[in-house]
């Protein structure tokens, strides 16, 4: 049984959906989930959340991310990247301090329109669905965070940029922003993810070492004590860890420690990804914890309970 997270480096041209499959047949295991989409022109770290860790998913999906961006001026496209149709061709190219600008008015925090093709649903139907058939599609804005945005090099009509973003930006979006700014137009020829919340390309393993050997490498598979380094821990005693196993609330007396205080879950010896850095890793929600036994394993999701003193355990994963 797999329970835990397998980082792969996902290739160029594969949906996220692909690679999940192509997982699933390997490992010849059926819960396995992606915790944030990658459009099959980007390559880069892909966590999928195996076994028991897909129900974790809603809290890994959370954190901010890490890319290389490859972006072009002069040429639009419907999709705001290569991939899509061409809707128009300056041929023009902006100087260094223009686009250096205009990233700094692309940082800070404001709400961003996903692209109309895009996997946002639309009165249950997929954008991208009803782009492709020519019609209207009307997205709402969503609030994104951008930290960093930095010009590392400009040749020609060809920049690249790492962007340190929050969950739900789009990358393509930005690209197209960034030409509209310099007055030139630009969509997103390339992109690379290097890191998803805790999660980086020194955790990863290529698509084709599944493919070649069915189970991936023991060091590979990150267990579910490592994750969520970013939440306060609280360990239970053995009573508690039977009442957790039940979805029983656990009273402070059945704990050791506090909820506020952070314990760091004992590592697995034949797991060299532990321990995960705590930069870029999700920060828990309001008043989440995470319950460990006395053998640091991660034992539940915990909340405040319905009486002060008591964690309620929401997320059971024994």
């Amino acid at each position: 049984m797999l329970d835990g997270v397998l980082v792969i480096d996902k290739p160029r041209d594969l949906t996220s959906h692909d690679v999940v499959a192509v997982a699933r047949r390997a490992l010849g295991e059926r819960r396995i989930g992606h915790t944030g989409t990658l459009d099959p022109l980007a390559t880069g770290v892909l966590p999928l959340a195996c076994g028991r860790a897909t129900r974790l998913v809603r809290f890994l999906t959370a954190s901010d991310k890490d890319y290389e961006a490859t972006i072009r001026f002069g040429l639009t496209t419907d999709s705001y990247d290569v991939t899509g149709v061409e809707t128009g061709r300056s041929g023009l190219s902006p100087d260094r301090d223009a686009v250096a600008r205009a990233l700094i008015e692309l940082t800070g925090s404001y709400l961003q329109t996903p692209p109309a093709f895009s996997a946002k649903k639309i009165a249950g139907r997929r954008a991208y669905e009803m782009a492709r058939a020519d019609q209207v599609v009307t997205l709402t804005p969503a609030p994104v965070t951008v930290t960093q945005a930095e010009l590392e090099s400009l040749d020609g009509n060809i920049a690249r940029v790492r962007v340190t973003c929050s969950a739900g930006f789009y990358v393509r979006t930005f690209a197209h922003s960034l030409g509209e700014r310099v007055g030139t137009g630009a969509c997103l020829e390339a992109l690379r993810r290097t890191r998803s919340g805790e999660f980086t390309l020194e955790h990863s393993i290529g698509l084709d070492r599944l493919l070649e050997g069915g189970q991936p490498p023991v060091t590979a598979l990150i267990p579910l004590a490592s994750l969520l380094p970013g939440f306060p821990a609280v360990t239970v005693s053995s009573e508690g860890r039977d009442r957790v196993s039940h979805g029983q609330e656990v009273e402070g007396g059945m704990t050791a420690g506090a909820a506020a205080s952070r314990v760091a879950a004992r590592p697995d010896p034949s797991s060299t990804a532990w321990p995960l850095r705590e930069r870029g890793a999700a920060s828990a929600p309001k008043d989440w914890v995470r319950l460990l036994d006395n053998s640091g394993h991660l034992i539940a999701i915990g909340r405040p309970g319905s009486r002060p003193g008591f964690l309620h355990p929401a997320v059971v994963l024994i």
